[in-house]
C-alpha cells in the first residue's frame, strides 16, 4: 500500500553546479550526499516540508541516469512513492498488467529498497517504489 510520496528525483549533469543551484533557489544548506553503486548514482539529497528532492547525477557514462540526461537533457527523472511492502505492490501491480522496470527491488538510497514503474505503463512517469529496510 501507497503511505507517501518520497521523493523527486532530479537527474543533473554536475552535482557539485546542481547542489549550489538548488541552495540558491531554496535557501537549504544540508544535503545528503552518497553514492548508489547498484545504480550508477551518486545523489544529493534535501527535504521541502515532508518531500526529498533528490538531485541525481551519474556515477559513469554507462549509468541509466547518463543515458537518460544524453536522450532527454536534464529535469524531472522521477516520483517515488513509499509502501509498506515492495515485493507484494510490485506483485499486485505485475498482475494488473502494469510492466516493471523491476520485478525484483533492488539497493537504492536512504537504506531503501527499490523498484521502478516503466512509464510505457504510467502514463509516460517514471514511478519509483520504495520501502525502508529495517
Amino acid at each position: 500500500m501507497v503511505k507517501s510520496l518520497n521523493h523527486i528525483g532530479i537527474a543533473v549533469s554536475d552535482l557539485e553546479k546542481s547542489i549550489e543551484l538548488f541552495k540558491k533557489i531554496f535557501q537549504v544548506d544540508k544535503f545528503h550526499i552518497e553514492s548508489v553503486e547498484s545504480q550508477g548514482v551518486k545523489i544529493a539529497s534535501f527535504k521541502i516540508g515532508n518531500v526529498l528532492i533528490e538531485l541525481t547525477a551519474p556515477l559513469g557514462s554507462e549509468s541509466p541516469i547518463a543515458k537518460y540526461i544524453e536522450k532527454r537533457g536534464e529535469g524531472i527523472h522521477h516520483l517515488a512513492f513509499e509502501v509498506d511492502d515492495i515485493e507484494k505492490d510490485l506483485q499486485r501491480l505485475k498482475q494488473e498488467g502494469i510492466s516493471l522496470v523491476n520485478e525484483i527491488p533492488t539497493e537504492g538510497g536512504h537504506q531503501m529498497k527499490i523498484a521502478f514503474l516503466h512509464p510505457k505503463s504510467t502514463n509516460g512517469v517514471l514511478i519509483e517504489l520504495c520501502q525502508k529496510v529495517l
